[in-house]
């Protein structure tokens, strides 16, 4: 499953720009503008990661991240501080109060994209492994290349993020509505039988001349990366 980063700010041109390089790196994105939006959320379901505005309206990003480690479910939550605060004694308060990282305002992107590698790999580190094998199946994450027996396989953009996400969670089965989410998107708005035509396009390119198909249909439920595959 790809990893899932929640950006708190509220400054849209940020944000905006934060979400296009996360998302273009395979990270699935959400937005939250406000500190007790953010609260709200995160009480409902849990990122991956939080990017964190230390001035927010609502509810403080130092207050939340307060919160959040206050509450069991949200303890160990992975936490960047974002701010133009950059004194020492800001920086102090800010990993003090439970930030794991704190990067001042203006930064580089391709630094804060780092960091966020680095903690997730501290904290998921399944979520960065940089090859993902099953059989005779690889898949380069970094340079996005398939090969099935030592030989390449060309998938579509939408073929590779199918695979990845299954192998992601092998034996894991997704109803079609669970991967439109995590392979499309929750704001794509696409019929859930676009899933069966991608499968099957997934399907012919991994099949070739091999007879094992790593993809299993569950009758009524959805489709799963077969944790048992072992290859031809």
């Amino acid at each position: 499953m790809r990893p899932r980063i929640l950006i708190v700010e509220d400054e849209e041109a940020l944000t905006l720009l934060l979400r296009y390089n996360l998302e273009a790196e395979g990270y699935a994105v959400e937005t939250a503008a406000r500190g007790d939006e953010a609260d709200l959320r995160l009480r409902e379901e849990l990122p991956d990661l939080v990017l964190l505005d230390w001035m927010l309206p609502g509810l403080s990003g130092i207050e939340l991240c307060r919160r959040l480690r206050s509450r069991h479910e949200t303890e160990r939550l992975p936490v960047i501080m974002l701010t133009a605060r950059g004194e020492e004694g800001d920086r102090v308060r800010g990993l003090s109060t439970g930030a794991d990282d704190y990067i001042v305002k203006p930064f580089s992107v391709p630094e804060l994209l780092a960091r966020v590698r680095a903690l997730l790999r501290r904290a998921k580190p399944a979520h960065v492994a940089h090859l993902l094998r099953a059989g005779d199946i690889e898949v380069d994450r970094e340079t996005r290349r398939v090969r099935r027996s030592g030989e390449e396989l060309h998938l579509g953009p939408t073929e590779y993020r199918l695979l990845e996400f299954l192998m992601l969670s092998p034996g894991r089965v997704f109803t079609r509505e669970q991967l439109l989410d995590g392979v499309w998107g929750r704001d794509v708005y696409i019929d859930e039988r676009t899933v069966d035509v991608h499968v099957g396009r997934l399907r012919k390119a991994l099949k070739g001349s091999a007879e094992s198909d790593p993809i299993r249909t569950v009758r009524g439920a959805g489709y799963s990366f077969d944790e048992t595959f072992a290859g031809p």
